[in-house]
């Protein structure tokens, strides 16, 4: 046998009974002011005929002129255009479809006119109760139909307000549970809305007067809706079941719902403040027993409501059409529930099936009515009624017998078009009787397709679970039965998706900018596409303005009216995808409004003011702004800024000042305009508050301080005739304060020491009194150069570098913000450019890597402080080379052996002799300098042999340092000379000019001899004392050359200031004797005599002093 859930179609002219297609409601309510049109619609071959029933009798439609039935139906419509009430044409309609081969009918429908009566006219009388009582305000609708929806409304037409205390029944009623005396009111009105009239009535408002006490009584509560202690509700499975509990009492009871054997579940939602438990769909398990508790501080009360559930009868299997070939078997089953158990009653074409013909293959076994061997003729439409106390259930299924070989009923060589990985059915609509079977194939090939990924469903559809590239091809469907077979193909293409890869993405626009949404597609190629946009889900007008390209919609220079969702549509044959943006305009705050000043005090005042429009870009910040008419009329100037959300603040004022305010909304777009400035409010003055900031006292000239602060805003000065009063005194000295009071910022103290420090405190005055005053801070007078540093070394570690070291001035006469050192190479009486180093005041070394072994520096080192450079040090590298030696020439076993005055000093070496020449230096170091002295030079000897110099040492040398072994700690430097190299000092015509130097010294020093020998008196002072007239000549190369009267070669162990000043080293081995001449004898020996430095009042005083030197000894000879 066939089962068809649908009608056979039309176009095979096959005989069909009837089948109802359309049809009114049960229970069918009308607007009176509309027609009515009760529907009844059907299909068969032939095409059915209708008739109505009107409450259970045949209903002329041709008879009633207000009354015609639509062509090919059997709906009606009813028309009071020509007069006529709608209530006359009330009652119960039932519409029957017939042909050759059964009647169909439809339910009964139960035709009702919509009814919004007008509320009786009632006077009502003033309800004067007692505060505390409880009360009920009673709305008694009229009985509408439907039954109108109520509220409470005051006469201003706004909703009474309800709460825990007070609130509306399900009956429409309002309910006090307890009377305060603010619910006196004259206008308590009920309103009623009819739904299908939309109309609104209300009822005569009820005035409300309210007894006050001075002391309201506390009572337990007691429930006003429900009464008693239990009740009971019948509720239809499906309905929306309401359970209400309302008390009264003071205070105002508060209400909770239990369900006794078990908690409430999750369908169950409480509303009116939990006086209300609502279940929008019953079933059966929501029967039982509810109880609601109204509880307070005083006591409490439960009421049980108990809820039965009946249900209207429901299928549980619906009868469907038959479509049986002659001698098959089938069977119609009827099977329905509900409360009570539904009673089954089977009918054929209308009427009951045990007053029809009889039919020996029909059977009647209670729900199901079983067909066998049926016959051409028993073609027939049954009906199923099923039905209790509570409704109804009637369906339609015909038994159609026919003889017929397989036959398609969808179109020839359909093409299907599928995306790839979808879901696609084949649909293959085929008929006969007996019933065929049908098979799929692909391509022609194989087996029939079913299982895996293919699945045949009983109408011929073939579905493709997922469909790959593979599965493109030409499918066919081949139906059989007995009387033949029938075959169709459907051709199956297999496309790729349509995707938007690129989608629009939410944004914000300032206006008057750009907005861009993409809307970037991927599809197949062989689908064309179309892209549409909308916006707020309506077709996007795109105008001049806006600008739709492949990818992208652009909506420039955009405004508040461009705001909203735009959806991007991109659409194949077979598929499309969608993607949406919000677009968010933002712009600047609209002004505050409205600004209004209260609670006015003597130093505070409160502002309140009302937001603008923030344009989607909440405001994060307030700036309220002042202005003032005394100092600067005019100029708006920031007081204080709050948060965002605050539109009330308390704004701390000046004394002093006339103010007016106004506010400016921040927010991320900007500022918006100010708003309107608000009226004016004058402070009184005071004394100064603020304490003047920023003060200090430093030194412009090295014999002065200054003392500066910042001066008082204008809103700091508390009144008239400001002006500050200034302290200052030597710090730790424990003199008076000086003082002085000035209207300025700043104030000089003069003949001050260089760099001392100062307390400093400040206050500030006015007409009103003295302010507060400053802390103490610590100035200082002004700067100066700093000292020549402590010491300054040059220490030769190795050949190819010379390390520096130094220590600060002990007299810096300010902060040291530095050394500056220059320093040039030097050769006899030759110099190369100045460099420069500046280095930080904590760095007191520096290393400087030779470039070449024979280089020697003149290193000149100053301290630095703002005022300018200091005293320079200056010190020359010592002569440490080995130019001009044969590779593998060394020198080894250098050792010194001491002795009382003298020092033995040997070497060996391994240069050829006569080839080079070999100097000496030595350094002695003391606790308070090192010096370093040239000895002298020697001619190598043979290679190989040990020489040996003997050197004289002072006797002050070992004075100054306690034990002789100082002269142990000497440090020789020993350098070979090559004798090919270039010396001035071998050279006929430099030899030449020395030996006249000499002379001409020589008969000088004869004539002072004989000067003072005839009693003339010849001033000798200390050379370290002898006044050098250095000469600072910048060259053009930027560098500077230090030299003296004395000796045209830089000084050794000297003090050099910035001003050319020079201070020799103290303890140069010049200052031990008068000359500084040393000689070699023929066997390489070192001559000198040292004498004890005389200090100058022993000079001074024994002109005639014993010659203890060579020097001396020509004054003697002479």
């Amino acid at each position: 046998s066939l089962s068809l859930s649908l009608s056979l179609p039309l176009s095979l002219s096959l005989s069909q009974p009837p089948t109802i297609m359309k049809q009114s409601l049960k229970d069918y309510i009308v607007d009176p002011r509309d027609n009515i049109i009760i529907e009844c619609e059907a299909k068969g071959n032939p095409v059915p005929t209708f008739l109505w029933q009107r409450n259970g009798k045949f209903f002329n439609v041709g008879k009633d002129p207000r009354v015609t039935m639509r062509k090919r139906s059997g709906t009606l419509e009813i028309s009071f255009r020509s007069g006529g009430r709608p209530e006359d044409y009330e009652g119960e309609y039932q519409c029957f479809a017939s042909n050759n081969f059964g009647t169909a009918l439809t339910n009964k429908i139960l035709l009702r006119v919509s009814k919004s009566p007008l509320w009786p006219k009632e006077v009502l009388e003033p309800v004067v109760v007692g505060e505390g009582s409880p009360l009920v305000l009673a709305c008694n609708p009229p009985p509408g139909l439907p039954p109108p929806l109520t509220f409470w409304m005051d006469s201003a037409m706004m909703p009474i307000t309800q709460d825990k205390r007070v609130s509306m029944g399900l009956n429409g009623d309002l309910y006090f549970s307890n009377v305060l005396a603010k619910d006196s009111h004259t206008d308590y009105s009920c309103n009623a809305r009819f739904l299908f009239t939309h109309t609104i009535q209300q009822k005569n408002p009820f005035t409300l007067k309210v007894q006050t006490s001075r002391k309201v009584a506390e009572t337990t509560p007691n429930f006003l809706s429900p009464t008693g202690t239990d009740s009971s509700r019948m509720v239809m499975r499906g309905e929306k079941l309401k359970l209400e509990c309302i008390a009264s009492g003071v205070p105002t009871p508060s209400i909770k719902w239990f369900k006794k054997g078990g908690d409430l579940n999750q369908k169950v939602k409480l509303d009116n403040f939990n006086k209300t438990l609502r279940i929008d769909s019953v079933s059966e398990e929501d029967a039982g027993e509810y109880m609601c508790m109204a509880n307070n501080q005083i006591g409490s009360i439960r009421h049980s409501i108990y809820v039965q559930v009946k249900a209207a009868p429901y299928w549980l299997d619906q009868p469907s059409n038959l479509v049986l070939a002659p001698d098959e078997n089938g069977r119609l089953v009827c099977r329905a529930n509900g409360n009570p158990k539904p009673h089954i009653q089977w009918l054929v074409n209308g009427g009951p099936i045990n007053r029809s013909l009889p039919n020996p293959s029909r059977t009647v076994a209670g729900d199901t009515i079983m067909f066998r061997s049926v016959q051409i003729g028993s073609s027939a439409v049954y009906q199923c009624n099923a039905s209790n106390d509570h409704g109804y259930l009637l369906a339609n299924a015909f038994i159609s017998i026919l003889d017929m070989a397989p036959r398609m009923l969808g179109p020839k060589n359909q093409l299907i078009k599928v995306i790839e990985n979808n879901r696609t059915f084949l649909d293959c609509p085929y008929f006969g009787s007996p019933l065929p079977v049908l098979r799929w194939f692909k391509n022609g090939q194989g087996s029939g397709l079913d299982g895996g990924h293919y699945r045949v469903y009983i109408n011929g559809t073939l579905e493709i679970k997922r469909a790959r590239a593979e599965d493109q091809g030409t499918y066919t469907c081949v139906a059989t039965n007995i009387l033949g077979t029938e075959e169709n193909q459907v051709r199956l293409e297999v496309k790729e998706p349509t995707r938007i890869v690129r989608a629009p993405e939410h944004q914000s626009a300032t206006r008057g900018t750009m907005a861009r949404f993409d809307c970037r597609v991927k599809s197949d190629l062989t689908l064309p596409i179309t892209v549409t946009w909308l916006k707020d889900d309506k077709p996007l007008s795109l105008g001049s303005r806006l600008k739709k390209d492949e990818d992208s919609l652009s909506i420039p220079n955009v405004h508040e009216g461009d705001e909203g969702t735009y959806t991007c549509t991109v659409k194949t044959e077979i598929d499309q995808d969608t993607a949406s943006a919000r677009l968010t305009v933002t712009d600047r705050p609209d002004s505050p409004m409205d600004l209004e000043l209260s609670d006015a005090k003597e130093r505070n005042i409160r502002l309140t003011w009302i937001h603008g429009d923030d344009h989607n870009s909440p405001v994060t910040l307030f700036v309220v702004q002042f202005e003032e008419d005394r100092w600067e009329s005019g100029k708006w100037q920031n007081l204080s800024s709050y948060p965002g959300d605050v539109s009330t603040v308390i704004l701390e004022l000046s004394p002093f000042v006339n103010y007016q305010f106004r506010v400016i909304a921040v927010n991320s777009v900007g500022q918006s305009r100010p708003s309107l400035p608000s009226q004016r409010y004058q402070t009184s003055g005071a004394p100064p508050d603020a304490i003047p900031r920023g003060l200090k006292g430093w030194g412009t000239k090295k014999n002065n301080m200054e003392i500066s602060w910042e001066p008082l805003l204008d809103t700091e000065r508390n009144g008239p005739n400001l002006h500050y009063s200034v302290w200052w005194r030597r710090k730790d000295t424990g003199e008076e304060w000086s003082n002085v009071t000035t209207v300025g910022a700043k104030h000089i103290v003069h003949d001050t020491e260089t760099y001392v420090p100062y307390e400093i405190k400040l206050r500030a005055v006015n007409d009103f009194g003295l302010g507060g005053e400053s802390n103490i801070i610590i100035g200082y007078s002004g700067e100066d150069m700093p000292e020549a540093p402590k010491f300054f070394k040059i220490i030769q570690r190795s050949t190819d570098v010379i390390h520096l070291e130094w220590d600060k001035p002990l007299e810096p006469n300010g902060i040291l913000i530095g050394y500056k050192l220059n320093y040039q190479t030097v050769n006899g009486s030759r110099v190369g450019l100045m460099q420069m180093q500046s280095f930080l005041p904590n760095v007191t070394t520096y290393t400087l890597r030779l470039p070449e072994r024979a280089i020697r520096y003149k290193f000149y080192l100053a301290a630095l402080t703002q005022v300018g450079a200091g005293e320079v040090y200056a010190e020359e590298s010592p002569h440490f080379t080995n130019e001009g030696m044969a590779p593998g020439s060394v020198i080894w076993n250098l050792t010194v052996e001491p002795n009382s005055n003298y020092a033995n000093v040997s070497w060996n070496h391994n240069f050829p002799a006569g080839s080079s020449e070999f100097q000496l230096e030595f350094t002695l170091d003391s606790k308070i300098h090192t010096q370093r002295q040239m000895v002298g030079r020697i001619a190598s000897d043979s290679s190989g042999a040990q020489q040996t110099l003997i050197i004289f040492l002072p006797l002050s040398v070992c004075l100054i340092s306690p034990s002789c072994v100082c002269a142990c700690q000497c440090v020789c430097l020993l350098t070979a000379y090559s004798k090919d190299q270039v010396d001035i000092a071998t050279q006929g015509w430099f030899i030449g000019l020395m030996c006249a130097i000499a002379l001409i010294i020589l008969i000088l020093l004869i004539v002072c001899f004989i000067k003072r020998s005839r009693g003339g008196k010849y001033p000798v002072r200390e050379k370290k004392d002898l006044p050098l007239d250095a000469v600072d000549q910048k060259g053009e190369d930027g560098s500077f050359d230090y030299h003296s009267d004395e000796d045209n070669k830089p000084l050794q162990g000297s003090q050099n200031s910035l001003d050319g000043g020079v201070k020799e080293s103290d303890d140069s081995l010049v200052d031990y004797g008068e000359g500084g001449d040393g000689q070699f004898n023929e066997d390489g020996s070192f001559i000198g005599q040292y004498t004890v430095k005389k200090d100058k009042d022993e000079t001074e005083g024994n002109e005639s002093s014993e010659a203890t030197s060579p020097v001396n000894a020509i004054y003697s000879l002479a």
